[in-house]
């Protein structure tokens, strides 16, 4: 049976505009629907949505058997092309979106200690009701010594969000000190998401063609639909055969 295992994905609209931001929405129910039918658990720390449907950025938090296993070769750039929704010739525009996938260490592999950390609170932005946007319940944790910044603004109480936030400053830091001690083989959060540009791709979403292609194995799968509805096991397994 695989290790239980708790990873923190990030992904953020790339090159394209709201396409961009409407493809990574589509990454995300993907990702999320993936994970709830394997029995995982998701929780999300932030969502700064767009205002036709898309996403700018999304940060979630995915626990449960194998999920870094499974999950662990997502992290990269992935590519769309496809008509809008806003374009009325009919063409089809490339964009692109980023993802990143970070390991969440446990307490003892990342001390963070509380004199670091300088922390502000704000209204939440995200769902829940005029009741919680009311409240100081999001928080921006900073910490001191390297200047890194993370912001929780999706659940209901203040204890919570810091709860997030914390949680994703322990990857992020975990993923600063894994790439200073294995920067050849890569995996830190930097040399996956790069500059979003659409040379930089893992994966090419062609919906025309129907064809999702792999760059990294140079092998492609069909029937996009099911594929972002969370169907990605025969597409995962094979990128596992030929990465790991």
């Amino acid at each position: 049976m695989a290790e239980k295992s708790t990873i923190i994905m990030e992904i953020r609209a790339g090159v394209g505009g709201e396409e961009a931001a409407l493809f990574a929405g589509d990454l995300l129910r993907m990702y999320s629907r993936y994970a709830m039918n394997q029995g995982w658990k998701v929780e999300v720390f932030s969502m700064n949505k767009t205002d036709i449907e898309g996403m700018k950025e999304a940060i979630i938090e995915i626990t449960g058997e194998g999920a870094y296993e499974k999950l662990k070769n997502e992290g990269g750039v992935h590519r769309v092309q496809r008509i809008p929704k806003t374009e009325k010739s009919g063409r089809v525009h490339t964009s692109t979106a980023t993802v990143a996938i970070l390991f969440k260490p446990s307490k003892t592999e990342i001390e963070i200690r509380p004199q670091d950390l300088r922390m502000e609170t704000c209204k939440a932005s995200g769902a829940g009701g005029q009741n919680v946007n009311k409240r100081m319940t999001a928080i921006r944790i900073v910490h001191i010594p390297t200047g890194m910044a993370v912001e929780s603004n999706s659940e209901r109480s203040l204890e919570q969000n810091k709860e997030s936030a914390l949680g994703l400053l322990a990857a992020r830091m975990y993923s600063e000190k894994q790439k200073k001690l294995e920067a050849e083989i890569g995996g830190a959060r930097n040399s996956q998401i790069g500059s979003a540009g659409r040379e930089e791709k893992i994966r090419t979403y062609n919906f025309p063609q129907d064809r999702i292609t792999d760059h990294r194995i140079n092998k492609s799968f069909h029937d996009i639909e099911n594929i972002l509805d969370g169907k990605v096991e025969k597409m995962f397994d094979k990128i596992a055969e030929e990465l790991n």
